[in-house]
């Protein structure tokens, strides 16, 4: 893995239609990189596809059978990294077809589903050259509390969707941490990220938006949260780094928040026993949508 020219290297991005994904997309690709960029709006996708002479790969996240269906298509190739990238602030709460909240779904579900049904892949991979998988977590995993006895939130308040979103960014630092411990001595890494805080907007919330227009909003703004808002540069940033940076290598299973491991992340992520149950109970909402696939 080498943080200057990555020709020969693939990265598979999640959430790459639009903002951070989007911008991480054409940074990679400038430098050689092969991406593979999947979103869920087909023409913003495609637009990014063209502009780096890449395949759009569609898949929505709030249908697990597509997501299925994107780790089939993933598998075909040599991926180097894989970017947990693509998320959603939902302001009501709503209900998959597949029976799931739909921000613990798109947010949790998902990337654990598309993540596990590519580790053979990646394994493999792994076994002749560094692999990497990062995940795009939050400053908003401090206000996250994961009980497991009530992970959708069906019983407490959904706080027009950021409570929920809250909960989702700590379940992906406890999804890394417990990845890392799972794939240790494999050759894969594995890592989550706090984008770099800004001003600007991304797809995933908008300073301008319903989030100020509520009082829930109004008072996020006035604490740390509001740094989720950031260009999609801004936060591509630490996104490639993470991803293609050598010595990021010796510190798998960290949360970065700037450049230091472990900076400022909340100490319900350092529980072990909680990340291993979340990621049994994951397996178990999952079902058969994890049945292996075929190449």
């Amino acid at each position: 893995m080498t943080d200057g020219d990555l020709t020969g290297t693939v990265v598979a991005i999640t959430g790459a239609s639009s903002g951070i994904g989007a911008s991480a997309a054409r940074a990679l690709a400038e430098r050689g990189a092969t991406v593979l960029p999947v979103g869920r709006s087909p023409e913003r996708t495609r637009r990014v596809a063209t502009a780096i002479g890449a395949e759009p790969l569609i898949a929505d996240f709030a249908r697990l059978t597509e997501v299925r269906q994107l780790a089939k298509v993933l598998a075909r190739h040599r991926i180097d990294v894989l970017v947990n990238n693509a998320g959603a602030v939902v302001p009501t709460r709503q209900v998959t077809g597949d029976g799931h909240e739909l921000t613990f779904q798109a947010n949790h579900l998902a990337p654990f589903l598309l993540t596990n049904l590519l580790l053979p892949t990646l394994r493999e991979a792994a076994t002749r050259r560094p692999v990497r998988i990062v995940t795009t977590a939050s400053l908003g995993h401090r206000f996250g509390r994961v009980r497991l006895e009530d992970l959708e939130r069906e019983h407490r308040r959904y706080g027009n969707g950021w409570l929920a979103y809250c909960d989702t960014k700590l379940m992906n630092i406890l999804f890394t941490r417990e990845l890392a411990r799972r794939t240790a001595g494999t050759g894969i890494t594995a890592v989550s990220f706090n984008p770099d805080p800004g001003t600007e907007k991304t797809g995933t919330g908008d300073p301008t938006g319903f989030a100020t227009e509520t009082l829930l909003g109004r008072l996020l703004s006035r604490t740390p949260l509001h740094r989720i808002w950031l260009t999609g540069d801004d936060g591509a940033k630490p996104l490639v780094r993470l991803a293609t940076a050598p010595e990021v290598a010796d510190f798998t299973g960290s949360y970065f928040d700037g450049p230091r491991p472990d900076k400022g992340v909340s100490p319900r992520a350092f529980d072990a026993d909680l990340a291993d149950r979340l990621w049994q109970l994951s397996t178990e909402l999952l079902g058969e949508h994890l049945t292996p696939i075929t190449r």
